[in-house]
Formats: structure tokens, sequence, C-alpha cells
């Protein structure tokens, strides 16, 4: 058994706090800017240090504007009665699909900015971006937020205030985010053999963390709609436009990642 007693705030400098929310979604921008910037090392693409630093700001707005956002999806009653609560990102309360949305319409708005394929760079956006979503889990659990079901599991958790010992559901999804990045990672090496689809890489990304948010969110506490949570039912949604996706424009990948 394990009690929550983490501060959510790293240090105090007068009235400025800073925040491990907030220093998960900085490291996802230095995530993106070192991997591009590897990258352009490597030759692989062709961008200015400014490029590179312009689609790290667009990717990070667009994460921030859309998670936010989609918590009027999720807490509307709350958000609608305190409309300023939407701004103070520092408590928590990012929704995942929320900014998936986000960074695809941050990453269109970049593509169309500089007339580069939005496939390609949703691509090698993918990995480092979801990187930057499991600190942002790590993040929810230091927060002591998004609770896990009752549990006499030796590792469950006593928060403050909150009757049971619970799942650290916030953690498996930070662990299979991280496994997720890996997988992520290795597709972007091989991309040199294999020479993937645009989009391939990206697909991976939705499907992956779809299929496995799907199975791990029965250990998180949440109001059921049919059998499945709000977050279950998008990442439905997610799973079956990832495949369709895949048979449609993705076959040749498949086989060309089975056969060699």
């Amino acid at each position: 058994m394990i009690t929550h007693n983490f501060d959510p705030i790293v240090l105090s400098i007068g009235p400025l706090d800073i925040y491990w929310y907030s220093l998960a979604y900085i490291a996802g921008v230095f995530f993106v800017i070192y991997w591009l910037r590897y990258l352009s090392r490597r030759e692989l693409v062709d961008y200015t240090k400014k490029q590179i630093e312009d689609y790290a700001f667009f990717l990070i707005m667009g994460v921030v504007i859309g998670a936010r956002l989609f918590m009027y999806v999720w807490e509307p009653a709350y958000y609608f009665s305190n409309p300023l609560e939407i701004f103070k990102i520092w408590k928590g309360g990012m929704s995942f699909h929320g900014g998936l949305v986000g960074i695809v319409v941050a990453n269109y708005f970049w593509c169309r900015k500089y007339k580069w394929d939005f496939w390609r760079m949703a691509d090698y956006g993918a990995a480092p971006v979801m990187a930057s979503l499991a600190l942002g889990r790590i993040a929810n659990f230091i927060n002591g937020e998004l609770l896990g079901r009752v549990t006499d599991a030796p590792w469950c958790v006593v928060y403050d205030g909150v009757e049971g010992c619970r799942h650290p559901s916030t953690l498996y999804a930070a662990g299979k985010r991280f496994l997720i990045t890996g997988w992520l990672f290795w597709l972007n090496v091989r991309a040199i053999v294999h020479q993937w689809t645009a989009g391939f890489i990206f697909w991976n990304f939705v499907f992956w963390d779809g299929i496995t948010r799907l199975i791990l969110d029965v250990f998180r506490e949440d109001i059921m709609y049919y059998g499945l949570s709000k977050g279950q039912w998008m990442c439905v949604f997610m799973v079956v436009v990832s495949c369709y996706m895949f048979m449609r424009y993705y076959k040749d990948d498949w086989k060309r990642f089975l056969t060699r």
C-alpha cells in the first residue's frame, strides 16, 4: 500500500509556483525540438532552427487549447459555472482526446504555413508527443487526480480524503504510453529501411493509444455509459478509424513490416 502525499508544486519562487504538470508540457516542447533537430542532423528532414521551434510552439498550443476545451465535454457543469477555471492548466485536467484534436489542427496550420506534407509531419511529431503525454499522466498521479478503482492489490494507493485504496491508474497509463513511445521511435528508425507511407506512424499512435486505453481504463473510476466510460467510447472511435486507415491506405506497410 502506498500513501499519496506528493506535492503538485515543484518549487515556489516568491509568488510564482512551478507545478509538475507544467513541467510535463515544457518537457514535451523540448522533446519535439530535440527530435526534429536530430532528424535534421541526419539529413532526414530539411527544417531550419526557426521552423523547428515554430513547430514545437504550434504543437504545445494545440495540445493545451484542445485539451482544456475538451474539459467542457468531461465536466460541463463545473466549467460552465466556473469559466475562468479553464485557464488554470497548472491545476491539471487535460483531456487526451482534446489534445489529440489540438495537435492535428496545429500540425495542419504549421504545414500549411511552411508548405510541408501534413502526414509526414504527423509521423515525425508522434513519438515525442506521446512521451510528453506519458509525463502528463505522471503529473496527474502527483496531483492526485483521475483516481483508479478500489482494490486490495499490494501496490494500491491511499489518497487523502478519498475512501478506499485504489489502483494507480494514471501510472498504468504513463507506463503504456512510454512503451508506445518506444514503438513509435523504433518505427521512425526503421523508416530508413521500410520507407513507410506518410501517416503510418501517426496512425500507429492513434491505434495503440486507443486500444491500450480502452483496456486499461477498466482500472479507472469513471461514470459508465452503456458499459464504457466517455474516454473508452472515444477510444473505440480511435481504434475503428485507425483500423480503417490501415486497411485502406497502409496494407503494404504492414506487409513490409511482417516480411522483412
